[in-house]
């Protein structure tokens, strides 16, 4: 083979072997960015469902609140009640004691 035809060939290879590593060099670019498109993605979704979870547990939590607020409360007024009642159980007692105690200083007096 003729030293100039070789010369030819050494260059058509080495042509496509830069050929080839330019096509590999943006493939290799745009998976890179393909990945870095899909990683955002992926980020944004779990920062979604991120939010939807705190906004379920404060949901969750502010009912829970909410519960234990009612119990709270009628466990008061049930205390409440009973203590009204016993109250009125011993105002006759009351009464009574109020008006010996003031029939002792009346009879004290005469």
């Amino acid at each position: 083979m003729p030293r100039q035809e070789v010369l030819e060939r050494i260059k058509t290879a080495e042509q496509e072997a830069d050929d080839i590593v330019e096509e590999a060099e943006a493939e290799r670019e745009e998976l890179v960015a393909e990945a870095r498109e899909e990683a955002d993605e992926i980020r944004s979704e779990a920062e979604e469902e991120a939010a939807e979870l705190e906004s379920e547990r404060l949901q969750e939590g502010r009912a829970d609140i909410e519960t234990e607020r009612e119990r709270i409360l009628e466990e008061g007024e049930d205390a409440r009640d009973e203590l009204v009642a016993e109250a009125e159980d011993h105002i006759d007692d009351a009464v009574e004691f109020a008006i010996g105690k003031f029939e002792e200083a009346v009879d004290a007096q005469t």
